[in-house]
């Protein structure tokens, strides 16, 4: 299992050696810090802590100053050597579990950058999604509108009826309106198309969920 954080920079198109051309995004990716491995082994084994019970690990990205970190983050750097120095910690802290195998062979304090993945490789990407605000039916769950003659003047993009008669409530689960967007996604079977090292950049095939500088997180298949 190799994992990595990112930010989503933008989408483009690269040409494959038989000319064919590659729709994909580009993420800066990494480096990330491993600060802590937690073991399910070593927790208590009851009831109620049977959901602590699994491997993870731990990683930091980002830079942010120390001074800004409550005290369990700052502690947390402190036992893991502290990578970027005394005054900087890390603007952003993850937990990637591990349930379905071993621990990948990483140690605390170590360093992970784009290098841990090869071109071709197939991933796991989760993102939130751009917000939308308050949208309607016809864009939020695609409906076709009411019909647009015999009447029909104002109709063009309302609901419809959104029940039945006798029941005086609204059916749990019903389509209607609301807030669309800022969700979390996770996209599967996504392949990584081109891996430059020099600039810490990931090129994935196809599109990847969020706005421009979203936070991307990257696990291998």
């Amino acid at each position: 299992m190799k994992f990595i954080l990112g930010r989503k920079e933008k989408m483009t198109q690269l040409f494959d050696e038989s000319g064919q051309v590659i729709p994909g995004t580009i993420i800066s990716a990494g480096p990330v810090y491993v600060l802590q491995i937690k073991k399910g082994s070593d927790k208590p084994h009851s009831a109620k802590a049977s959901r602590g019970d699994y491997d993870s690990v731990v990683v930091g990205y980002g830079d942010r100053k120390m001074t800004n970190l409550n005290k369990p983050q700052r502690e947390m750097i402190k036992k893991a050597g502290s990578p970027r120095g005394e005054k900087m910690g890390f603007a952003v802290i993850r937990e990637f579990n591990n349930k379905k195998s071993a621990l990948p062979t990483v140690k605390i304090g170590q360093m992970i950058d784009v290098s841990a993945f090869a071109e071709g490789e197939k991933i796991v990407v989760s993102a939130i999604t751009k917000g939308k605000g308050f949208q309607g039916v016809v864009k939020r769950h695609g409906f076709h509108g009411g019909p647009r003659s015999h009447g029909q003047k104002h109709s063009e993009r309302e609901p419809g009826s959104i029940g039945t008669g006798g029941q005086q409530r609204v059916i749990p689960g019903m389509r209607m309106g609301g807030r669309m967007g800022g969700e979390r996604m996770t996209f599967k079977n996504l392949t990584i198309a081109r891996v430059n090292k020099d600039n810490n950049q990931l090129f994935i095939k196809g599109a990847v969920p969020g706005r421009k500088g979203t936070l991307i997180e990257i696990v291998s298949k």
